[in-house]
């Protein structure tokens, strides 16, 4: 892995981001972290996966920067009426205003969390993270972070973290962890 020292890191979450921080820092990086989720619902779930992460950067004098907007009518008026790509259109939404903002405020490079979870579709992540990359001119930086998935998930329970059941929106909520898309 090449030294990047300048890169904003968008977060979905504290436990997500735990194993990729540790990662980057082992590798001379000191990430910016970088809060921007209007995927997540309802309200009350937002807000706990927000305190928690401005929790942790707090306790680990980490720069955090934020969009803080509870966007369910964002979210739903970037998915609808295509609900069955939005997945797609969701790492898009937030890794496109990640790069806005990195390429605004002087970062070099920027990347994400979502490249931990093993959940995720990681190849619709990476096009995702290119494409921003490219409408803003700025690195997309890539790291395979699943090897790590499980560590970060056993150290976010050991600090008693809060630890959400589902990846964020409603319709995951809806479909739990089955994944099975005909039932929402």
């Amino acid at each position: 892995m090449s030294e990047n020292k300048n890169l904003l890191f968008h977060c979905c979450c504290a436990p997500c981001s735990l194993s990729c921080i540790k990662q980057l820092k082992a590798q001379n990086t000191e990430p910016h972290l970088f809060w921007f989720n209007p995927n997540i619902h309802p309200c009350g779930e937002y807000k706990s996966r927000r305190d928690c992460l401005f929790s942790f950067a707090k306790n680990e004098n980490l720069k955090l920067e934020s969009v803080d907007e509870y966007g369910l009518r964002l979210f739903l008026n970037e998915v609808f009426p295509d609900d069955e790509n939005r997945c797609k259109k969701c790492y898009y939404l937030r890794l496109e205003k990640t790069a806005l903002f990195a390429s605004q405020n002087g970062y070099s490079s920027f990347s994400t969390s979502l490249l931990v979870s093993p959940y995720q579709n990681h190849e619709e992540i990476i096009q995702a993270g290119k494409e921003a990359a490219l409408k803003y001119n700025i690195e997309f930086f890539y790291r395979d972070f699943r090897p790590f998935f499980r560590e970060g998930q056993t150290e976010a329970r050991l600090n008693k973290m809060y630890m959400q059941k589902y990846c964020g929106c409603i319709f995951s909520e809806l479909l739990g962890t089955s994944g099975d898309k005909n039932h929402a």
